[in-house]
């Protein structure tokens, strides 16, 4: 309201009721009228509601982003112990031909022998992937396990204590720092 401008005051004006937001009478007390406003009460206790509605959800949403913070942190750190797991999965092919071909040499009646300089590429290769935590698995004479293996086919087991366990491996099977990234493909005695 504009100080400077004067208030025009008439009989009319003086004998209409003001009506305010918390209808307060004369001695202080609030009123709950028909149609009308909450008592001071009233208003505190709904703004006490309020306010433990707000701080209850305030709390809630503190903890989310906590979780969220830990579980991202917890993706980071997964992210970066597996971050070469495309690629080492690129060289297993390799590494199995040099595992076929060392096995085949090393056959008594094998016409073409390991050279050594293959065996030197071989170990370093593997010795890499080992350092960036490549861990081969061990398949034969063990128990199946569908975490781990791959059952390619069952044959007859040789003998009674081979049912269920696995006779050959055909393709191994590796872990990259405790997480499976590829299942060993195996026969399975039956």
């Amino acid at each position: 309201m504009d100080p400077n401008k004067e208030v025009e005051i008439n009989e009319e004006t003086l004998e209409t009721p003001v009506e305010n937001d918390n209808n307060i009478n004369a001695e202080g007390q609030g009123d709950k009228t028909p149609g009308g406003d909450f008592s001071v009460e009233e208003q505190l206790a709904r703004s006490q509601r309020d306010y433990a509605d707000l701080q209850d959800k305030y709390i809630r949403l503190a903890a989310e982003f906590d979780n969220f913070k830990r579980r991202t942190l917890k993706e980071r750190l997964e992210l970066m112990r597996t971050a070469a797991q495309d690629t080492i999965q690129a060289l297993l092919p390799a590494l199995d031909d040099f595992d076929r071909v060392k096995t085949a040499s090393e056959l008594p009646n094998s016409t073409e022998p390991f050279s050594e300089g293959v065996k030197l590429v071989y170990h370093k290769l593997y010795h890499i992937l080992a350092a960036q935590g490549l861990e081969p698995m061990e398949s034969n004479g063990q128990d199946f396990d569908t975490e781990i293996h791959e059952a390619i086919t069952e044959i007859p087991a040789p003998t009674e204590e081979m049912k269920g366990k696995v006779i050959d491996t055909l393709e191994k099977g590796y872990k990259l720092k405790d997480k499976m990234i590829r299942y060993a493909k195996v026969v399975v005695g039956k």
